[in-house]
């Protein structure tokens, strides 16, 4: 299960498992299997769509690849790079924390540090990608992005023995939300719903479906920094407003929480943006939601994808559950 080595065409991701969690499935009162996209090569989901959206630039003549990303986009941007031997520019926010900056400057991509949230770093990446030879690397809102996240569900059709009840999963910006639902039709499962997680200060989807158009958020204020688009894509909101997409929204430390439990209970450590969709289980929000009737009462084994994220580490989950106010 190795990483591919992509200079031929190969993929860069990994399949990734799909296992049952015994304490997830207790929580959530169903079935629960994990898509464990933490142990891809980068870490995250990412690398599926920015490592596809890569290759494909590199064949097109891309020279040197531009991404503005709070870090996970980064990493699989410099990551895919690496591998196509060219060179990588990350645009990071001033939020990013230096567990971050090293992982990406160890990759060997060139780091620059511009504005306090994304969505400013991305104006500057969006300058230096009008260089010759440069190709921007969006981290989220790209077609090519979305087809590659399409392959987690591929994944899924070849191994569950049959549709999930439901696919619960975190929308920062949105491109694996996007991904899924393109995944879903791709395999004929479009009829499954999708509970969509993020935390308080980066629910600019939930705004946006709220209002019936995108919403800018005045400021990201979640600790889950990889949730932080403050308007999320077009595409994410059309995704959402024409597949059954059930948007929750949870405090920053039912996130935390929930990082702290899923390590206890899986032994892997996830960052807060992954903890959102986990809170959704070890809460009780899917019981509330058949209750409610969104969901059905006697509900098929469900599917979560655990994004992962590799800004994360011990002592980070210790600032966290301080930042938050946890014991």
């Amino acid at each position: 299960m190795a990483a591919q080595p992509g200079g031929n065409g190969s993929r860069f991701h990994i399949v990734s498992p799909t296992l049952e969690s015994i304490a997830l499935s207790k929580a959530a009162g169903t079935k629960v299997y994990m898509k464990l996209e933490n142990v891809q090569p980068t870490g995250s989901f990412k690398i599926r769509g920015v490592g596809h959206l890569c290759q494909e630039a590199a064949k097109q003549g891309c020279r040197h690849f531009v991404c503005s990303s709070g870090g996970n986009a980064g990493l699989a941007t410099a990551y895919a790079a690496r591998k196509l031997g060219l060179p990588a520019t990350v645009v990071v926010p001033s939020s990013t924390g230096p567990l971050m900056l090293r992982k990406l400057r160890e990759l060997g991509a060139h780091v620059e540090i511009s504005g306090k949230v994304w969505d400013e770093a991305n104006e500057r990446a969006k300058e230096l990608a009008k260089a010759e030879g440069c190709v921007s690397i969006h981290p989220f809102d790209h077609p090519l992005i979305w087809q590659g996240h399409a392959s987690l569900v591929r994944e899924l059709r070849d191994t569950l023995e049959a549709k999930p009840g439901a696919v619960v999963l975190s929308v920062g910006g949105g491109g694996l939300l996007a991904g899924v639902v393109a995944g879903l039709r791709d395999v004929g499962w479009q009829d499954v719903p999708i509970v969509a997680a993020e935390t308080w200060g980066a629910h600019s989807l939930h705004a946006a479906l709220e209002a019936g158009h995108l919403v800018t958020l005045p400021d990201i204020t979640s600790v889950a920094k990889c949730l932080g688009a403050k308007t999320v894509s077009a595409r994410a909101l059309q995704c959402a407003q024409e597949q059954r997409v059930i948007s929750q929204v949870v405090e920053d430390a039912e996130a935390v929480r929930a990082m702290e439990q899923f390590l206890d209970d899986e032994r892997l450590l996830v960052e807060p943006a992954c903890g959102a969709a986990l809170a959704l289980l070890y809460a009780g929000r899917l019981q509330r939601l058949q209750r409610e009737g969104r969901l059905g009462a006697a509900l098929a084994p469900i599917v979560i994808v655990v994004c992962g994220g590799s800004a994360v580490d011990a002592a980070e989950l210790r600032a966290l559950k301080s930042q938050v106010g946890l014991p």
